[in-house]
């Protein structure tokens, strides 16, 4: 393991920039006292936030840029606008220079993943990257992959991304053999489409020794935590992420009603405060903050755009975390060893877009 951990931080990305992104590292900070930061953006936004936070500014070094990637920049405008004196791209730089083991943005997802993987390229054996997710379960975490990064995918795929997110467990959870299932519509062999029953088959067949597949895994099993980590394609990873966030806030909107509604929910609710309080901690988004794009030449972790400091601060303990426990290693043993995990797969066509 590193002795210090450099992480870069894209002091712009996000709604709300610098004002977030550096309490947050103050916040992560008192917990790994192991990292350096480079803080990518506007001196003139970042020095004053910087004043509040002894502690981070002598652990800090502020890189210039005044350029941002907006929000609502599509991909192919950040690439052209942004390339070499954007924030993003120079959070991204540093790691491709070896100045910084890992870059952590709050910006626009799509500009994010566009500007690493141009910049960053794939490992070796990894046709297109994922984006992993912590999601909280009822016995702990999983995580689930892919959760937006790119649409559809064949068994080489799914099969890239049990591996990488085998490895990502093992590196959070403490498990040399996490537990890997594929997402589909039901348990049986015979249900899915082609390319999942071919990706149970492969995973199946290789018995690899970094993983345990389990087998198919229906929606409502990511909930009850069936497996250490869940694979699925981009397109309905990003349903389901949605799907689950809008059934959390909804939850959590009728519970706060109905406590209100009379002076009888009210009093029931001081009698129950404390387990409504450990519900809100296991819910809490701020906790699950911090997605890990996978595959690449580099570590990039996603942060949110909306949310708090707190929250940024588990991005980039997710971030520490990975670069910690080196998992770009993880990966590549796993990928690259003598009859590894992707050998005898037919390789998918890369997709141009």
């Amino acid at each position: 393991m590193p002795s210090k951990v450099r992480i870069a931080l894209d002091a712009m990305g996000g709604d709300v920039g610098a004002a977030v992104v550096i309490p947050g590292a103050a916040i992560s900070l008192q917990r790994h006292r192991q990292i350096e930061f480079l803080l990518v953006g506007d001196r003139a936004k970042i020095e004053p936030e910087l004043e509040n936070h002894p502690a981070l500014k002598a652990a800090s070094k502020i890189i210039h840029t005044d350029v941002a990637v907006g929000m609502d920049d599509k991909p192919s405008q950040a690439l052209r606008r942004g390339r070499k004196t954007s924030s993003m791209w120079m959070a991204i730089d540093a790691v491709k220079k070896g100045e910084a083991d890992v870059a952590v943005s709050a910006g626009n997802t799509g500009a994010l993943m566009a500007m690493a993987r141009f910049h960053l390229r794939t490992l070796p054996g990894i046709d297109r990257p994922s984006i992993a997710g912590i999601w909280p379960t009822r016995r702990g975490e999983s995580v689930v992959l892919d959760l937006g990064a790119t649409i559809g995918g064949d068994a080489h795929h799914l099969v890239s991304l049990a591996v990488m997110g085998a490895a990502m467990a093992s590196v959070l959870f403490n498990k040399p053999r996490p537990t890997v299932g594929l997402l589909n519509i039901g348990t049986e062999e015979i249900k899915g489409h082609e390319e999942i029953r071919d990706a149970g088959d492969i995973l199946r067949a290789r018995n690899l020794p970094e993983l345990d597949y389990i087998g198919f895994v229906e929606g409502d099993g990511i909930g009850k935590g069936l497996s250490d980590v869940i694979v699925t394609e981009g397109f309905s990873g990003n349903i389901a992420l949605k799907a689950a966030e809008g059934t959390a806030r909804q939850m959590a909107e009728l519970l706060r009603n109905e406590m209100q509604r009379s002076w009888l929910s009210k009093l029931g609710y001081l009698f129950a405060r404390g387990a409504f309080q450990a519900l809100r901690n296991k819910m809490d988004p701020n906790k699950s903050n911090g997605g890990v794009f996978l595959g690449l030449r580099g570590l990039v972790v996603k942060s949110h755009g909306g949310i708090s400091a707190e929250g940024f601060a588990y991005a980039i303990d997710v971030g520490y975390e990975m670069a910690q426990y080196d998992l770009l290693n993880k990966i590549n043993q796993t990928l690259n060893r003598e009859g590894g995990a992707l050998s005898s797969v037919p390789t998918a066509p890369e997709d141009v877009s």
